[in-house]
């Protein structure tokens, strides 16, 4: 089968001819037609990991019908079509994952092929209204903002949220889930044509962080938020400390513009502020999630499609940071 592979030993990523999958008791074979590409996966490209060199397909999100099954699972997944939970090993808490947690494409083969094999578990069916492409945008970037703003922001329909850097696979779920429960919704973005966008599918505003008053800006247009979520952390975060109301939350995901300097804690006793980490979710928010898709009927915004042989230019793409939704590779 084809497959995208990484070696880390020289950090390269190219298309291979590798087996297919052999199956192993629990799992299911999946014939994968579409896959989706988060940060998370830029990671061990630029980055050494602690484990040793070796090769590996990445990709935490997928979606395809199921071809064949182990002996010990459900026949009639058969020919189904399905998406996976990268989520893998949980565990037993709903308050954080177990040591055993591991997230899809590293160190386990990921999405990036024509076929996995994957326990049977961790695949659901693909809501009726959803294509493969649909599908694959969900997994991981749909989890993660179903996390933050249900199981810790708890969201509510009084609520009025701020989303920074909108634009990327989590931000947009984040906006898509937050009007749906009629929240009032407001972002961040480095590009005004983004913020356009964003209002353009429900947002009720926004401002560039670029702009040297952003923050007043903001404040001025939309006052104080009861929550704020953030995948960017870094220089800007001490802002939305100031942003926040008084007793209401920042939930943070993501590290993308990199270590947060050092802020007065005034900021944080004075206001009572809950500053909460989350990263992916459980079983049974992935399941929750799909239901809520289905409920509301809802259509990811996807960016852009590429084949699996054009892997490298979709990449180069979601480094750009110019995308407006999610970035699919068609298998």
């Amino acid at each position: 089968m084809k497959a995208a592979v990484l070696d880390q030993s020289e950090f390269s990523l190219r298309i291979e001819e590798v087996l297919i999958p052999e199956l192993k008791a629990g799992q299911a074979l999946i014939k994968l037609k579409a896959a989706s590409l988060n940060h998370h996966e830029l990671w061990p490209i630029r980055k050494k990991s602690r484990l040793a060199n070796f090769k590996i397909i990445p990709g935490a999100d997928g979606a395809g019908e199921v071809v064949d099954i182990a002996g010990d699972v459900e026949k009639s997944w058969l020919g189904k079509r399905v998406v996976i939970n990268p989520s893998l090993n949980w565990g037993s808490s709903r308050n954080v994952f177990g040591n055993n947690f591991e997230i899809l494409g590293y160190p386990k083969n990921g999405t990036f092929a024509e076929y996995i094999a994957i326990e049977e578990r961790y695949i659901y069916e693909i809501p009726l209204h959803l294509s493969y492409e649909e599908a694959a945008a969900v997994p991981m970037a749909g989890l993660t903002a179903y996390r933050a703003l249900f199981t810790k922001g708890l969201l509510n329909r009084k609520s009025k949220i701020l989303i920074t850097g909108i634009g990327g696979g989590v931000a947009m779920w984040a906006l898509t889930f937050a009007l749906k429960m009629d929240a009032k919704v407001y972002v961040t973005s480095g590009t005004d044509a983004k913020i356009q966008k964003a209002i353009m599918a429900g947002a009720s505003g926004g401002v560039n962080y670029k702009n040297v008053n952003w923050r007043m800006e903001l404040q001025e247009q939309a006052g104080l938020f009861d929550l704020i979520l953030d995948g960017a952390a870094g220089n800007g975060f001490e802002k939305l400390l100031h942003l926040v109301k008084a007793g209401g939350k920042i939930i943070n995901f993501g590290r993308t513009a990199g270590a947060i300097p050092a802020f007065d804690p005034q900021l944080l006793f004075r206001k009572q502020i809950s500053i909460i980490g989350t990263s992916m979710g459980s079983d049974d928010e992935f399941r929750s999630m799909l239901y809520y898709i289905l409920y509301h009927k809802i259509h990811p915004i996807i960016d852009s499609v590429f084949d699996l042989e054009q892997v490298q230019t979709a990449f180069e793409r979601l480094k750009s940071s110019e995308q407006f939704g999610k970035i699919i590779m068609r298998i």
